[in-house]
């Protein structure tokens, strides 16, 4: 900037030294204002592009703290790596692409939760709904009976994690049907087997089956499977519901 014009040293407001998000954005605010009542600085290309990228991270924080405000926004995730801060709102569209229903929530709710309340809302409006075509989050076992009892087919895929017997990282335990337990990398069976009831409605129950730790202690392979001093040394699957089995059996056609 003092390359085009050593006077606007004088001109620009003092920096800020405190810590405040507030106090900074006034002092940016402030000296966008001394640029732009200079047009033939702002207006250079090299100082243009700079002001532009300052404009939109005032723009950008001070929506951010407007939402900080707001007692019932919550923070809610578009990725495990990703986040946002506020609500957000769940569509229904037709085929046409016109928007028959839609609610909002806050940030943190799960999407699954409003298939129900978008296919009744998507009625009152008058439209008949036969098929319903979502992601996996809508494939849970609540959705998966309320439609069959609607008529309507749900095309949403199931979850991997109930594919694959509730295991993301189950790699290298096989099934053994003879004995019908699990057997480990290692190649140890389990000793025994215990049924976990549903934790919470709509969820699915788990078999937990048990290994002997004694042998887990020694294992060359317990790094990253067994965790030194504990008690018991587990893995469990979860046992899929008529509904999960129905909707994996639809999908694999």
């Amino acid at each position: 900037m003092y390359q085009f014009d050593k006077s606007m040293k004088e001109k620009f407001p003092k920096k800020n030294t405190s810590n405040e998000v507030k106090d900074e954005l006034t002092y940016c605010e402030r000296l966008i204002a001394i640029i732009e009542n200079k047009p033939q600085i702002a207006h250079l290309p090299a100082v243009k592009e700079k002001l532009n990228v300052l404009k939109e991270a005032v723009e950008d924080t001070q929506e951010h703290l407007n939402y900080s405000t707001d007692t019932d926004a919550r923070v809610g995730h578009k990725t495990a790596d990703s986040s946002f801060f506020g609500y957000k709102t769940h569509v229904a569209i037709s085929d046409e692409r016109i928007i028959t229903a839609a609610v909002v929530t806050t940030g943190e709710k799960s999407d699954g939760h409003y298939l129900q309340e978008l296919i009744e809302k998507s009625k009152v409006t008058g439209m008949e709904v036969e098929t319903v075509i979502a992601d996996t989050a809508y494939s849970g076992k609540n959705n998966l009976l309320y439609t069959k009892e609607q008529s309507i087919q749900l095309i949403s895929k199931l979850n991997p994690m109930i594919t694959q017997n509730g295991r993301a990282n189950g790699k290298g335990f096989d099934f053994n049907k003879d004995a019908g337990l699990f057997v480990c990398p290692a190649g140890h069976l389990a000793n025994r087997k215990s049924k976990k009831p549903d934790s919470h409605p709509g969820a699915s129950a788990r078999m937990v089956y048990f290994f002997d730790i004694e042998k887990c202690k020694v294992c060359p392979l317990r790094e990253g499977c067994f965790k030194e001093g504990a008690k018991t040394k587990t893995y469990s699957v979860a046992i899929k519901s008529e509904e999960h089995l129905d909707q994996q059996a639809f999908q694999e056609t």
